[in-house]
């Protein structure tokens, strides 16, 4: 079978660049002048494209389907229905086993799977997709998410019983300190439902061996995970499936749960030809998950002085029709429901549910976004019923090292928050509003406005996730590093089956190489599942986790090359392609040591150990690491139009340690896009279970126009337990810009906004 066209090839990372340095990334370049292969790029000759039918209804049952038109075209090879599944008909992120490959007799959201094809030409497909005949009973959608927690009159959405996941948190005593509080302040606050708006499309390539075994080419997340449902799907056994990891165009969560895998494998062991899918950015709208959506109620009890006696809390989250990473998501909210506070009593109740609405998973952030609108929305709010400014109400409350949290986790490492507001209120402000270029005003060149009705607000957020996966999860990396002489040069190999979806993993695992084998030559390999699994590209966990595997396995090479050295050395380095005794200086090369050997190690990598959250209390050690960040943002609005301009946004965040400076302050500025577009513009609406926008011409994201300059303070407080003290980076800023944002247009109106994305309604009504 002739290999894809444009499978991904041995990326050599080019350049010097350690640990803390900032080599330019080597994928960089061929994504800026469009060359880089993406999954939706791959091709290979006789190869068919898949397609898929999807529910036009979120509840329904399906009375008959003929697909007899569908299979007679010219041009298709297959039609199947779930009849056609090899194996098991269900699968599930973290094995929950409860979402249909196709749909088996009903509909539980609006674009589930049904029926899949194979055809010449993408064309030929969609026609056919068009001839399948069925008849529907449409059903009325379960879409509230308050009586599928809350009424037990109210029908189950599926087989598993609503709530899916209750967790209650209890710390101190609420009722006990309940009448001491002087000051009550209370809030019930909304998030909508956000889509991770990746640029790259769903999509990849399936290719049938002889063996009867399955190449599959795909762009993932996480391709250990997708393995262990795909398999018992296809009836096929691990080693029957080679995964190599395709061109990722963005993930931020989308890509944990599988979309096209099973369905182009199905097809190409049926048509014994390779397949290949890709979705338009209307089915990519219904093919993934999206953020959940919550509905929070917030109490808070306190001294006249600012300090919280008590918190009372009660967040529901709509999971849509299927499980997904509803579980864990509970876990996050409810464990960070106060976030970086320290209050003596807290009483949570977090709840996830099914409804017919659209599915929703994994979204960076994972929970705690939810929550950290809300408690910051209440401090600021306490702060105003107290008369202390929103800074200061924050310090006044500040956890700090040795706080217990919620959860009776006691923060182990620095965490330097009360310092960290300070720095982000003294950072110097943005210069006034010049009202004499139109593009300065809300509403830019469409001069909506010349400066009458427009006011400046000034707001805070912080935000406190947690990094690395949780609650007791068995969290591991495994990398596989090679040493040896190419081209008279020494050479690293790494191996990993990490994914790289944009955030430049591949430039730290060369990093990490390069400062322990003391050389400038590493190639990372292609990802895939040659190598035991690296975990999911989620949780901000990869730099630490699998960076972590990399560390390991290059000490292990290491350690085996100085014992190759004669003379029974303690004191040796590895410095510049040399092998240097601290007594004696340099004793050799790397390439004569060698010789035409090569030294390779695989080495697994696990993070301090987590517990799970005791189901009564919510009590335990439940996360690995917590990373913080800060957020002042600027804005202007117009009061009388209701149109809004983020002047500026400045963070201040600790992480631990620099490891690449470039790819971090892209980090920083990725998030913090992705906190703005929630607070004032992204939502996927949807009524009676169906979405009104799947389309980036009705679902907005912040562009180049929207985000504003940005300050950094960029702290590195090392935690100890980390791989060179670094804290993951990638998901704190977008907690803390929404709520950020949000305040500042507060300041600006003096209204009470209590749900995200804040439109122009919400400002002028």
């Amino acid at each position: 079978m002739t290999t894809p066209l444009r499978a991904p090839r041995e990326i050599a990372a080019p350049g010097n660049g350690g640990v803390g340095d900032s080599p330019l990334r080597p994928d960089g370049t061929l994504k800026v002048r469009g060359e880089f292969a993406y999954s939706s790029d791959l091709w290979i000759e006789g190869m068919l494209w898949g397609a898929t039918l999807r529910s036009p209804h979120p509840r329904a049952r399906i009375v008959s389907m003929d697909i007899g038109l569908a299979l007679a075209m010219n041009g298709v090879h297959a039609v199947l229905t779930h009849d056609d599944v090899p194996g098991r008909k269900h699968y599930g992120l973290d094995l929950t086993w409860d979402q249909p490959v196709l749909a088996i007799g009903e509909v539980r959201h609006q674009g589930e799977p049904i029926a899949l094809v194979a055809a010449d030409h993408p064309e030929i497909a969609r026609r056919a997709l068009k001839a399948i005949a069925i008849e529907w009973e449409v059903l009325e959608p379960l879409t509230d998410a308050r009586r599928a927690a809350f009424d037990p009159t109210y029908p189950q959405v599926q087989e598993r019983p609503n709530p899916a996941r209750y967790q209650p948190v209890r710390f101190g005593d609420v009722e006990s300190v309940r009448d001491r509080a002087e000051v009550v302040v209370t809030g019930t606050y909304e998030v909508g439902i956000q889509d991770q708006a990746f640029l790259g499309p769903e999509s990849g390539l399936a290719v049938p061996r002889e063996d009867g075994g399955l190449d599959l080419y795909v762009a993932t997340q996480w391709m250990h995970n997708d393995l262990k449902q795909i398999g018992p799907c296809l009836g096929l056994t691990d080693e029957q499936i080679h995964m190599t990891l395709s061109g990722v165009g963005g993930a931020f969560g989308g890509r944990e749960d599988l979309s096209m895998q099973i369905h182009a494998g199905m097809l190409a062991l049926r048509t014994g030809r390779p397949i290949k899918i890709v979705y338009n950015r209307e089915e990519s709208f219904f093919g993934h998950v999206h953020r959940h959506p919550a509905e929070m109620r917030y109490e808070y009890g306190a001294t006249r002085d600012g300090r919280i006696l008590y918190a009372d809390v009660e967040i529901l989250l709509d999971g849509g029709a299927y499980t997904s990473a509803t579980l864990n998501v509970v876990g996050n909210a409810a464990s960070l429901g106060v976030g970086p506070y320290a209050i003596p009593n807290v009483k949570i109740d977090t709840y996830g549910v099914y409804t017919n609405n659209p599915p929703c998973g994994a979204m960076r952030g994972f929970g705690a976004v939810q929550a950290c609108f809300a408690y910051e929305s209440m401090m600021d709010k306490l702060g105003a019923a107290c008369g202390i400014d929103p800074v200061t109400i924050r310090q006044i409350n500040a956890a700090s090292q040795g706080t217990p949290l919620a959860t009776g986790q006691i923060i182990w490492a620095p965490l330097p928050m009360a310092e960290m507001l300070e720095q982000a209120r003294r950072l110097p402000m943005p210069a006034p509003l010049d009202a004499s270029d139109i593009r300065n005003l809300p509403g830019g060149a469409s001069q909506t406005t010349h400066g009458e009705g427009v006011r400046r607000g000034v707001g805070y957020g912080v935000g406190l996730k947690n990094i690395c996966f949780s609650e007791g999860y068995d969290d591991y990396s495994t990398a596989r590093v090679r040493l040896e002489v190419i081209g008279g040069v020494a050479t690293a190999l790494v191996h990993t089956a990490a994914a790289e979806v944009g955030q430049g993993l591949v430039t730290v695992e060369a990093q990490i190489a390069r400062t322990e084998l003391g050389i400038e030559h590493v190639v990372i390999h292609p990802a895939d599942n040659g190598v035991d699994s690296a975990g999911s590209s989620s949780a901000s966990r990869q730099t630490y986790m699998t960076g972590g595997a990399v560390k390991t396995a290059c000490e292990a090479v290491r350690q085996e090359l100085f014992a190759r050295v004669p003379g029974g050395h303690t004191d040796l380095s590895l410095v510049g392609g040399k092998i240097v005794s601290e007594s004696m200086g340099v004793l050799a090369a790397i390439e004569d040591v060698l010789g035409e050997d090569a030294i390779e190690e695989t080495r697994r990598f696990h993070h301090h150990p987590t517990t799970g959250m005791d189901k009564r209390t919510g009590q335990g050690d439940t996360h690995a690491q917590l990373g913080l960040c800060v957020h002042r943002a600027v804005v202007d609005v117009d009061v009388e139009l209701g149109l809004v301009k983020v002047v500026e946004l400045a963070a201040v965040q600790d992480v631990g340690k620099i490891i690449n400076r470039l790819s971090l302050e892209g980090q920083i500025h990725g998030g913090t896009a992705q906190g703005l577009g929630l607070a004032v513009m992204e939502e996927i609406v949807v009524r009676d279970g169906k979405v009104r926008n799947p389309s980036f011409t009705d679902y907005l994201i912040p562009t180049i126009l929207d985000m504003p300059p940005m300050r950094l303070e960029i702290l590195e407080n090392a935690d100890p337990r980390a791989p060179y003290g670094l804290r993951g980076a990638g998901e704190p800023p977008t907690l803390s810009s929404t709520p950020a944002v949000v305040a500042a247009i507060r300041d600006a109106t003096g209204l009470d906004l209590t749900r995200v994305p804040v439109r122009p309604e919400h400002l002028t009504e």
